[in-house]
């Protein structure tokens, strides 16, 4: 049988997800195919309607562009004033993200989502400012074009003849709350171009000509429609998987994508990650480290390729090829449950007829791993003027081969008359394998051709062609050699780096260790200047004192609290000089590294940002263990020191009582004896204070055996306003200088209750209202039946709450305000709060305006027995 209820594991990831989105804003895009179709008239007239309806609103950006039907919506608007910025001798104006956030508003309107900000603002692109708001819980609304995603930046981009350089990652436009396509017909939109709505009468020209053709527009405008539906069809299959409905598919598609390092990669990613979100795919971008691989252009191109795909959704990793590419990539699809491979085509060297692709030599190995070849899209015209350059090359070590090869030519020459050719040969062999060895393999190649020459190899030329061959071969096996074993080695060090971390923080046990740890390892690690800062008590982080490098304080203070990096190589606070990085631990962010690189560029490879990230993470796992191991610790002191002042309570109590009642018994004999004698008001007080002293002992007599043995209820069903009474007689002197109104409905009915415990409750509220209230004060009691619970408030009109938390009231030996001279040990609203709690109900304080205090018991109200039937 086919068990079809919902998997437990993602039902619980969905809940945590609701969870962050709730206090996350909302998103809300108005989407078009291209500009003048009307999206920023379209927010500002729900904008307008918001306000209407007394919702408080802000309008951030909006660029109007001329249009007076657009300006005419601004009016009644309320606009933030904008950051001027100084860029190039022009002051341009950027959103304050400071000035919104201090509003606080419910909404904000910004413009434009894919703009980039000038340089000097806090974010590099406007969409990140957008996303610092909703992390806020702050709804926006924005604007959006088609040719501004980036999964179709470069098919916009072959449509109309314009790349746009400007876009917006397509997780943000995935993860928006609502989309609103805001469309209109090639006809009409031309029209609107030609009345002067869209663009000024010149630029509107220009634009007829180049982007704003008929067959543009209604390409755009079916692909802003397909992008759409794309986003409605992902809704409809997550609906269906959070109430199982009929999994559609037995396993999970995953899609593996080959990065080469040419030209091309940057489409290849583009097509693959839609191809990934047609078939809601995970994928997994992967470049093979191969040793012919130089490390200038194609290295750069390919971290800046992976850096794409990571911002499009993709896992990116790099493999060693230990064998070749398409073992290596075949291997990492097996390992990874893969079952596609994306690679793109290319076309093949006439000179190198006998070499195979990749794409050939996996599909003939392994013909049941599926294999998609991609024609992805490249700019040929910039390749094409791209001129063939010699000065990247470093001419010097062909300069030592050249030099190596005559210096064994001068060698060999005496050697000629002794030994055969055969073993003269060896020696330039021997030279060839040396210079591959030590300069690589461009240098080899040259020495073996060098080598060759030194010969008269007009009379040898059998021996000096198959001599040429040989040292060619040996050559690119010793350069091979080398750049693996440099690998290896460069692997070596991040493997021990990474252990000597993990090892030196085991044994750490207090944050300042780890701290040390972090700066000695890290500095050695990635030859660059390490800070560390750690949040305190109120969550504002403080720098170590022996960080070397001076941290910015406010910039690492916003990477703690957003959870993201920002700095040098980031696109948030890039001119800063260090990069900080958020320490994420599993349950929160527990502080912020910062490292200042010496070189520009530095963890260029993917493999140093991994090895990077892994450091963090053992940083943040080292941090949270000492942070729960301190939480420990005080929780088992807190535990012992409970049970032995329980212990002590209970027994200085017991001891208490006994002479204290012998003193109250003879004030209240002598009292009638010395009624009108001048010792009648000393009597009267030692009977008053003998009063208040055994309810104290009460009190912690009850406390102390609630907190050993728990409350037992003696449930009985009892009239609320007969206990009222009760508390209020056992009362009458702490409250003779209060005015009390009780305000009970006639008829209340029975509650089934513990009688001496609930009236413990009631003398204690009462009490502590008469104790911190100036007297001739009044003093409410006002009891009313709500939704099946009896609610019971007793207000003051004193100073109000105490600054500290609310919940803390609640605490045994807890006084609120420490420089009180109010009598008492803090006692009888912890006890209150365990006898509520133990009735299944609950009791909460609130301030009073316009001063005082009220406490709120809410007890369980079920029907009582009908008195008369029994």
């Amino acid at each position: 049988m086919n068990d079809t209820r919902p998997d437990p594991d993602r039902l619980l990831a969905e809940v945590a997800d609701e969870q962050r989105q709730t206090a996350r804003g909302k998103l809300r895009i108005f989407f078009g195919a291209c500009p003048g179709v009307g999206k920023t008239y379209a927010m500002l007239q729900a904008l307008q309607q918001l306000q209407s309806e007394g919702r408080h609103v802000l309008l951030g950006v909006a660029e109007t562009h001329g249009r007076a039907e657009t300006a005419r919506l601004l009016a009644g608007l309320p606009r933030l004033p904008l950051r001027e910025l100084e860029y190039r001798g022009r002051v341009l104006r950027e959103l304050d993200i400071d000035t919104v956030l201090a509003a606080g508003p419910d909404l904000v309107a910004v413009d434009e989502l894919a703009h980039s900000n000038v340089e000097g603002s806090r974010h590099r692109k406007r969409w990140q400012d957008v996303e610092e708001l909703l992390g806020a819980g702050i709804d926006v609304y924005t604007t959006l074009n088609v040719q501004h995603l980036e999964s179709l930046n470069d098919i916009v981009g072959r449509i109309t003849g314009v790349r746009v350089r400007e876009t917006v990652p397509d997780h943000v436009f995935d993860q928006a709350d609502d989309v609103l396509v805001v469309d209109l017909p090639a006809d009409e939109l031309l029209k609107r171009l030609a009345d002067g709505k869209v663009y000024l009468p010149k630029v509107a020209e220009c634009a007829r000509g180049r982007f704003f053709r008929k067959g543009n527009l209604i390409a755009l405008r079916e692909l802003a429609l397909r992008r759409a539906a794309d986003r409605v069809d992902v809704q409809m299959r997550d609906y269906r998987r959070t109430r199982a409905i009929d999994a559609v598919w037995p396993n999970r598609e995953r899609l593996l994508v080959g990065i080469a390092g040419n030209a091309d990669d940057e489409g290849l990613v583009r097509e693959a990650a839609r191809l990934a979100r047609k078939l809601e795919a995970d994928w997994i971008a992967a470049h093979v480290d191969v040793p012919q691989q130089q490390a200038g252009v194609e290295r750069q191109r390919t971290a800046q390729t992976l850096a794409l795909a990571a911002s499009l959704g993709a896992e990116t990793v790099t493999l060693p090829a230990t064998t070749d590419v398409a073992s290596a990539l075949v291997a990492c699809a097996r390992a990874r449950n893969v079952n596609r491979i994306v690679l793109g085509l290319r076309p093949r060297q006439p000179w190198r007829f006998w070499h195979r692709s990749t794409a050939d030599r996996i599909g003939g190995a392994h013909p049941g791993l599926g294999l998609v070849v991609m024609a992805a899209s490249v700019d040929h015209e910039r390749v094409a003027r791209r001129p063939l350059s010699l000065s990247g090359i470093d001419w010097l070590p062909y300069g030592w081969a050249t030099l190596a090869c005559l210096v064994a030519t001068v060698l060999a020459s005496p050697l000629l008359r002794v030994f055969d050719l055969a073993n003269v040969v060896m020696v330039f062999l021997l030279t060839v394998a040396i210079v591959a060895l030590r300069w690589g393999r461009g240098p080899g190649a040259w020495a073996a051709f060098v080598a060759v020459a030194c010969f008269d190899f007009s009379q040898y030329v059998f021996t000096f062609g198959l001599m040429l061959a040989v040292a060619l071969i040996i050559g690119q096996l010793t350069a091979r050699l080398r750049r693996e074993a440099r690998l290896a080695g460069a692997r070596e060090r991040r493997a021990v780096a990474l252990a000597g971390l993990a090892h030196a923080l085991s044994a750490a046990l207090t944050a300042e260790q780890i701290e040390e740890v972090a700066l000695r390892n890290l500095k050695a690690c990635f030859q660059a200047g390490v800070g560390l800062a750690l949040p305190d008590a109120e969550d504002r982080v403080r720098t170590a004192r022996s960080n070397a490098i001076s941290m910015d304080e406010s910039i690492a203070q916003w990477v703690y609290d957003h959870a993201q990096a920002a700095g040098a190589g980031s696109d948030t606070l890039a001119a800063a000089r260090a990069r900080y990085l958020p320490l994420k631990a599993p349950m929160r962010v527990r502080g912020v590294l910062a490292l200042e690189f010496a070189q520009e560029g530095a963890l260029l490879e993917p493999d140093e940002q991994r090895l990077l990230e892994a450091c963090c993470n053992q940083l943040a796992l080292a941090l949270e263990r000492v942070h729960f191991v301190e939480v420990a610790q005080n929780t088992l002191v807190a535990i012992e020191g409970e049970r032995m002042r329980n212990t002590l309570l209970s027994a200085m109590s017991h001891d208490l009582r006994t002479p204290l009642t012998t003193i109250l018994g003879a004030a209240q004999a002598v009292a009638p004896q010395v009624r009108g004698q001048s010792v009648e008001a000393l009597v009267v007080s030692i009977d008053e204070q003998a009063q208040a002293m055994l309810r104290l002992i009460e009190n912690l007599l009850d406390l102390a055996r609630l907190q050993s043995r728990g409350v037992e209820l003696t449930r009985q069903w009892h009239s609320l306003e007969e206990l009222l009474g009760i508390a209020l007689r056992a009362l009458r002197e702490p409250l003779r200088t209060h005015p009390v109104t009780v305000d009970i409905p006639e008829g209340f009915p029975l509650l089934e209750m513990d009688a001496t415990l609930i009236e413990r409750v009631l003398v204690n509220l009462l009490d502590n209202a008469a104790k911190h209230t100036p007297g001739g004060t009044p003093i409410e009691v006002r009891v009313r039946h709500e939704g099946g619970n009896a609610l019971i408030a007793v207000s003051d009109s004193g100073p109000g709450l105490p600054t500290v938390a609310v919940d803390k009231l609640f605490d045994p030996f807890e006084r609120g305000r420490r420089e009180s001279v109010v009598a008492g040990a803090g006692l009888g609203l912890a006890l209150a709060h365990r006898i509520v709690r133990a009735h299944g109900g609950t009791i909460e304080a609130r301030q009073r305006h316009p001063h005082g205090a009220v406490f709120v018991v809410t007890l369980p109200a079920s029907a009582p027995p009908d008195v008369e039937a029994a």
